[in-house]
């Protein structure tokens, strides 16, 4: 594609060049009719005669060398403080004895411009990636809620009347006589590629319970038109029994954990947990735990369908699916 300052266009340097070598115009006559310069309408005959026409396409003008760029060894001990010290240009610079700006400009050229591209706990690079097509990766994982008593919990009324409203509410009690209000267990699932999530929640997480979730998710998902090939979970003991490996051989699905102490590895899913919370979880005051699950399906048509996604270029994560699904017109 020509920038946006070209006086000729691929198809104009041809008719250009044409003109020239097979119709025998001069140069100059060729440059004052397409109204450009002398030189270049030499420039596309030359092309022309060297290349035929499909030496009329762009070419980089990036130099062949960089005589002036930062020797490699710098780099390098430039990349090593960021990674290691997570400092900064000015600090780098001090310690490098070089321009603060040299260095800002080595860690954009590696993508280390920012702290939030280099993971806390390892000091390496984020390595980010994405699946092509939808359901060729589906991530699944479980949240665990705390359950909401009759008239709202400690963080809608305080502790004090919260701790009021689940002594009143809860039906059993710990060994200290303690009131014991359980955990719902929302059982979550997300396509890598397009970000389309499947939610239930329930009162366990054992492995009967998660088989019986992905049996539905990857139903839901063939309603869609998207047939799941891999499903990514954690270590947990329902996604390592033999169950779990039985139900993914019958639906055609290999299953995959991640590394031992890596949630990084099923991210996308932990980060659509914090949405998960901030969104519906405890976006707003809830008077029981039935009124909370009752909320849970209008959002997730909301995060589905019309929340706009960093991840899907802000669009709903839908619309990476079809564009001719029904669910797109309600």
């Amino acid at each position: 594609m020509s920038h946006a300052n070209a006086a000729l266009t691929p198809r104009q340097r041809l008719k250009l060049a044409r003109k020239v070598i097979d119709d025998g115009w001069s140069v100059g006559a060729a440059a004052d009719y397409f109204r450009v310069s002398w030189p270049t309408a030499q420039k596309w005959a030359r092309r022309y005669l060297e290349l035929g026409p499909e030496g009329m396409a762009d070419r980089s003008s990036r130099p062949h060398s960089h005589p002036n760029r930062t020797p490699l060894p710098v780099v390098k001990k430039i990349v090593h403080l960021r990674i290691r010290k997570r400092w900064g240009p000015v600090q780098i610079a001090g310690r490098l004895n070089l321009p603060a700006s040299t260095v800002h400009a080595v860690l954009v050229r590696c993508r280390l411009n920012r702290l939030s591209h280099v993971e806390v706990k390892t000091g390496e690079p984020i390595r980010r990636y994405e699946h092509d097509t939808p359901g060729s990766l589906i991530h699944v994982d479980v949240k665990k809620l705390g359950n909401i008593p009759d008239g709202g919990g400690w963080r809608s009324v305080g502790r004090s009347q919260g701790g009021r409203n689940r002594a009143v509410t809860a039906t059993e009690r710990n060994k200290r006589r303690q009131p014991l209000m359980r955990h719902a267990y929302v059982h979550t699932v997300i396509d890598d590629h397009s970000r389309v999530a499947y939610a239930e929640i329930h009162d366990d997480e054992k492995a009967v319970t998660a088989i019986g979730v992905l049996q539905r998710a990857v139903s839901w998902f063939a309603d869609r038109g998207v047939r799941v090939q891999r499903v990514l979970s954690d270590n947990g003991s329902a996604y390592r029994s033999k169950d779990w490996q039985r139900a993914c051989n019958q639906l055609g699905i290999r299953p995959q954990r991640t590394r031992p102490y890596r949630p990084q590895t099923n991210g996308k899913i932990e980060r659509f947990h914090r949405t998960l919370a901030d969104g519906w979880a405890y976006s707003r005051h809830y008077n029981s735990e039935s009124a909370r699950r009752a909320a849970l399906p209008a959002w997730l048509h909301f995060y589905n369908h019309h929340r706009p996604h960093t991840a899907t270029e802000k669009r709903p994560p839908i619309s990476r699916l079809s564009n001719n699904l029904p669910e797109h017109y309600t």
